[in-house]
């Protein structure tokens, strides 16, 4: 450890010093993990928290009802809450086509997609909104002439997204058979497969009518959605399901009305529970990074930096290595309140307006929000939800000043901020590591970050004031992926098109398309949301800059 760090050690206390038990003595239910996810769905989809849970609750009782056995019943539960899991996944392209995505998953979330004539209103709706300077009927015979090729893209991305995120959580082949037909329809109109009738497994058909009358009764009324149910029999959902919820809905909706959602799914998890601590807490949390990462293509890999790095900070401040983790657990959840602030804003190339910038700094209260309802992760709040506190006080979203701030909170600040300055976003490129550093230094001058914390992060991110000499390791690739490939593949995950990848890297379209082809051959993907991921999981974006 270096001198600097030694005398850090005053400033940042271990964890018997703050309070509280050690980091590693708290345990996650998957049910509470699960439910988390749920939540950050609510946020993605424009819907208040615990929607999706509503919807668990009517899936699991539509379950009782019908007397399935217990492993189906495990399987709707957790299809339920995971419905919309690879929404991340393809939220860039749907804000392109749409314009802010969670408004326009807000307004289509219940209308009739087994009617193709009603979801080409609503798009051509959106995109004639996100486009005003062009002629609106323009707008709508480009989205008649590319809409089924668009619909079949983007839900498959978000299928395969799903897919990768439920197997890194080892649910079974049930469940993400269930996830894989998140988006198709009884009457063989939805996508990405047309897959049609009782093909469709039957948890996701019981999850197609417990999630559209949850939301109808709640955005209507219960009348409105027993009405819909009848109506949309044998054309979106099943006709037996429709059915029993024509005849038991209405006691249902009603007892949803009186209970504690959060509470009543806990209840429901199937048993024997599993519960989720040391390596397998840490692969969990791992997950939900990837998940708040991939909803911008500038993201991709900005929860691990800055987990890697606040961990190696820590150490160089000396914490001990409960500390350290506590840290590096914050970091990876710490931009979940991101799934709340559309990609119209994330990814605009040009300076926010007041009221996006108001809707950007609320993301941490997001945040807090979510990760405050189960002790594993509330543990994580007092440092996970500031990490745009300023230690003057100028940060957000609480305005807390360094003395009212948790003692580590601070190193998640400048983490964030050096990996983010480090980071090519729509508005400009990446600034180098020394020139951070050097902006880093500055707002610590001002009062704006502890100039304690600045040094720690920066000499973990190796531009201490006195550099390291190092030799930089000889480069390999996962996947059998050549140099060139895994270059192709960073610059796809971040959203480039084949023309930009071809002018970045000065060669032919043709030959960008030939490395892409073999990047998804090599990976067995096929989108770049799930490429995205895989970068993610494999290391190919996620070192510090």
């Amino acid at each position: 450890m270096s001198g600097y760090g030694l005398a850090c050690t005053v400033t940042f206390p271990r964890v018997r010093d703050v309070g509280g038990p050690m980091p590693a003595a708290y345990a996650l239910r998957l049910g509470e993990l699960v439910a988390t996810f749920a939540l950050a769905q609510d946020n993605a989809f424009g819907q208040p928290l615990e929607s999706q849970l509503r919807s668990c609750l009517l899936a699991t009782w539509m379950a009782e009802e019908a007397g399935y056995d217990a492993r189906l019943k495990e399987t709707i539960y957790w299809a339920a809450l995971l419905r919309y899991l690879g929404c991340t996944g393809h939220a860039h392209e749907v804000a392109v086509y749409l314009g802010d995505e969670i408004a326009a998953r807000a307004r289509t979330l219940v209308h009739d997609a087994a009617n193709p004539a009603e979801v080409a209103s609503d798009v051509i709706a959106l995109a004639s909104a996100a486009r005003p300077d062009q002629d609106p009927e323009q707008v709508a015979r480009a989205v008649m002439e590319t809409i089924h090729g668009w619909a079949v893209s983007n839900f498959g991305a978000g299928c395969e997204v799903a897919d990768l995120l439920a197997q890194r959580l080892g649910f079974p082949g049930e469940v993400r058979e269930a996830l894989a037909c998140t988006f198709e329809r009884w009457n063989g109109l939805g996508v990405p497969r047309g897959v049609a009738g009782e093909d469709i497994p039957l948890a996701m058909r019981v999850v197609h009518v417990s999630h559209d009358m949850e939301a109808i009764a709640r955005l209507v009324s219960p009348g409105d959605a027993l009405a819909t149910v009848v109506n949309r029999r044998d054309r979106t959902y099943d006709p037996a399901l429709a059915d029993l919820f024509a005849t038991y809905g209405a006691g249902w909706l009603e007892r949803l009305a009186k209970l504690d959602p959060w509470d009543a799914v806990l209840d429901l998890e199937p048993t024997p529970g599993r519960l989720l601590s040391g390596e397998a807490l840490d692969d969990a949390l791992a997950v939900v990074a990837d998940f708040v990462d991939l909803k911008s293509p500038y993201l991709a890999g900005f929860s691990r930096r800055c987990a890697d790095l606040v961990y190696s900070a820590a150490r160089h401040a000396g914490l001990d290595a409960d500390g350290a983790m506590l840290l590096r657990r914050a970091a990876w959840v710490h931009d979940i309140g991101l799934t709340g602030v559309p990609n119209t804003i994330l990814d605009k190339p040009t300076p926010l307006t007041r009221a996006e910038n108001d809707r950007f700094e609320v993301h941490p209260l997001l945040t807090e929000q979510v990760l405050r309802r189960t002790p594993a992760l509330s543990v994580l709040n007092p440092v996970a939800c500031a990490h745009h506190e300023h230690a003057d006080g100028s940060g957000f979203h609480k305005g807390l000043a360094a003395q009212a701030c948790h003692p580590w909170a601070g190193l998640l600040t400048v983490a964030n901020a050096f990996v983010s300055l480090t980071t090519e976003h729509a508005s400009g490129p990446a600034l180098s590591p020394s020139a951070a550093a050097q902006e880093l230094r500055r707002r610590a001058s001002t009062g704006r970050y502890e100039t304690r914390a600045t040094e720690a992060v920066l000499e973990a991110a190796d531009q201490g004031k006195t550099r390291r000499s190092r030799q930089p390791p000889r480069p390999s690739y996962p996947g059998g992926l050549t140099a060139r490939e895994a270059e192709v593949l960073r610059l796809a995950a971040r959203g480039l098109t084949t023309g930009q990848i071809a002018g970045r890297l000065e060669i032919s379209a043709k030959t960008a398309d030939h490395h892409i082809q073999h990047v998804y051959t090599k990976t067995g993907v096929s989108s770049r949301g799930a490429a995205a991921l895989w970068a993610m999981e494999h290391g190919l974006v996620s070192g510090v800059a």
